[in-house]
């Protein structure tokens, strides 16, 4: 196996702001990995909420290289490597997906059959508004033509919120979903928000409070009159026992799961345990959004519009239309 990694400058089209930052370009990598003279790809989106930095990524990644072109030709051993190995989670994710891309090659298998999961044809996807003034959303809204996207996620930071919902409402007849990128830090002033906006078409609030506030968030399922989701709560590893007590669902976002097949685990135990499943992701090119879209026939919803902010995108490995993302077929 031969293995390399690039970096790329992703430029965005607007400023991407949520509660804890803001940011006018995104630095992802791509690695390869080279089987046999099959090549995959898999593409790594650090997120600093997880202290993924473009230069850790780097480090890491040359901490592992020689062990990783040394490795035998082996499926379940080079993701059992990569599993026991502490490095970042998105990174993880980027080497066992190039891995999986080059194996499935390799041996002539296709991927929905190798991860043992039913192949989407269209998956319809929420579009983000970021944090912004309540007066720029009209035009946001216009321009982005997000009539056409049946969900709208609202980034949200405190209890202005309600004004930039009911914006949104009056704008069109999408559902909206509410992410506050754990902005609260007062579960007594959260769920009067929840209380407030619970007339309006919102599907759940999501991630509210800080993941470490957990005794909090079991006290806010019993009293909100909304679902509450999971996001930064749910890491490589998830407490579902605990992650049951706090939320009604789980936003599973491959680059925190760490590979296909924690992602796949990750939202099957969700949905035996009969909460929401959705499939997130950060800001990435298609080639991470494909990766994420193939286990869409698990999630009850899905937010993939981060390809979508992207002004450079290199790939082009899927095709929105109508708020729906379809397979580029070559």
């Amino acid at each position: 196996m031969e293995w390399s990694i690039e970096k790329l400058r992703l430029n965005l089209k607007y400023t991407w702001k949520i509660s804890r930052n803001s940011s006018a370009y995104k630095e992802n990598f791509v690695v390869r990995c080279k089987l046999n003279g099959y090549v995959g790809m898999g593409e790594i989106a650090p997120n600093i909420r997880y202290n993924e930095t473009a230069e850790n990524i780097e480090s890491y990644f040359e901490s592992i290289h020689q062990e990783l072109q040394n490795l035998n030709i082996d499926y379940t051993e080079v993701l059992n490597f990569l599993h026991t190995k502490n490095i970042p989670n998105a990174l993880k994710f980027g080497l066992s997906a190039a891995f999986t891309h080059a194996f499935c090659l390799n041996q002539n298998i296709d991927l929905h059959k190798h991860l043992g999961i039913t192949k989407p044809t269209e998956v319809a996807s929420c579009y983000t508004l970021p944090i912004m003034d309540l007066a720029d959303i009209k035009s946001f809204y216009q321009t982005h033509h997000l009539h056409r996207f049946k969900q709208i996620k609202i980034k949200v930071d405190n209890a202005a919120g309600l004004d930039l919902i009911k914006e949104v409402q009056s704008l069109g007849a999408n559902q909206i979903m509410i992410d506050a990128n754990e902005a609260w830090k007062d579960v007594e002033e959260l769920i009067p928000f929840t209380e407030s906006i619970q007339s309006l078409p919102v599907l759940f609030v999501e991630q509210p409070m800080p993941a470490s506030f957990i005794d909090e968030y079991k006290h806010l399922k019993k009293h909100s009159k909304l679902p509450i989701m999971a996001d930064e709560s749910v890491l490589a590893e998830p407490n579902f026992d605990e992650i049951e007590q706090q939320f009604h669902g789980v936003n599973m976002k491959l680059m925190k799961a760490g590979s296909y097949q924690n992602g796949i685990r990750i939202l099957q135990e969700a949905k035996r345990r009969n909460m929401i499943c959705m499939i997130g992701c950060m800001i990435e090119t298609t080639l991470g959004i494909k990766s994420a879209w193939d286990l869409c026939s698990l999630a009850d919803y899905v937010d993939l519009d981060g390809c979508l902010i992207v002004d450079n995108e290199p790939y082009h490995l899927l095709h929105e239309e109508g708020g729906t993302f379809y397979e580029v077929t070559k």
